[in-house]
């Protein structure tokens, strides 16, 4: 069996729940060795487990996106200890519901910190090494990142941010061969989207989104063509 990520290794934010940890699932068993980074140490460890008990490869790295001395800490022991980062996944992310008249400070600056803050952060700690080997950066943004929600400005303005940065530095990497693409999910079957979107019944599990996730992540003829950047699928009706 050809598994076309064999070799390298796959940076995945947010990786010990949800959304990331079904990524993460997916990019082991194409033959990534993949790191998973979040905050949740036993979180983590359970992951590394499941993706150790199926033959794949991860190491947990407890980090938070939204120090970006922590990010580069979190980056030189990839470096140091694991094969070469081609892929990066910005999955990491924060909800807060509420009116905007009662959207604290704090509040507004946690949700753009963890979503947008730790997308740029995470990015740049890993540029040297994507430009090097012709990467692929996959940024989960959402259907909040195109559309408006109400009760949710903090984490619209956020997701918007992500699409758009997603576009400028696909533009600016296109001649170092980097792909940066966006997945931008609807309601999606996790803790995020029970606390952001209460009574919402979820159209997708997260192995959808991990399977759009492994398509942007392959080479061809197993995945996205390398022309293919700058894209933000729309996984929503």
């Amino acid at each position: 069996m050809t598994l076309p990520l064999a070799g390298v290794t796959a940076v995945v934010t947010g990786a010990s729940r949800g959304i990331g940890r079904s990524i993460a699932h997916r990019l082991a068993g194409a033959g990534a060795e993949v790191a998973l980074w979040a905050r949740d140490a036993n979180g983590l460890r359970e992951v590394a487990a499941e993706i150790h008990a199926l033959g794949g490869r991860a190491q947990p790295i407890v980090v938070d996106v939204t120090s970006s001395e922590a990010v580069n800490g979190a980056a030189d022991l990839v470096r140091q200890t694991m094969a070469p980062t081609k892929i990066v996944v910005n999955n990491a992310g924060a909800v807060v519901r509420k009116p905007t008249i009662a959207i604290s400070d704090a509040d507004w600056r946690r949700v753009l910190a963890v979503n947008l803050d730790g997308t740029f952060f995470v990015t740049r700690a890993f540029l040297v090494d994507l430009t090097r080997s012709g990467g692929r950066v996959i940024n989960i943004a959402s259907i909040a990142g195109r559309e408006g929600t109400a009760l949710l400005a903090a984490y619209c303005a956020a997701k918007h941010g992500v699409v758009g940065l997603t576009r400028a530095l696909a533009e600016e990497l296109r001649a170092a061969k980097v792909s940066v693409n966006a997945i931008c999910p609807g309601s999606v079957d996790t803790a995020m989207l029970r606390e952001g979107m209460p009574g919402v019944a979820p159209d997708m599990s997260p192995e959808d989104i991990a399977q759009a996730a492994l398509f942007l992540a392959s080479p061809p003829p197993y995945g996205a063509p390398d022309a293919m950047t700058g894209s933000c699928l729309d996984i929503f009706g």
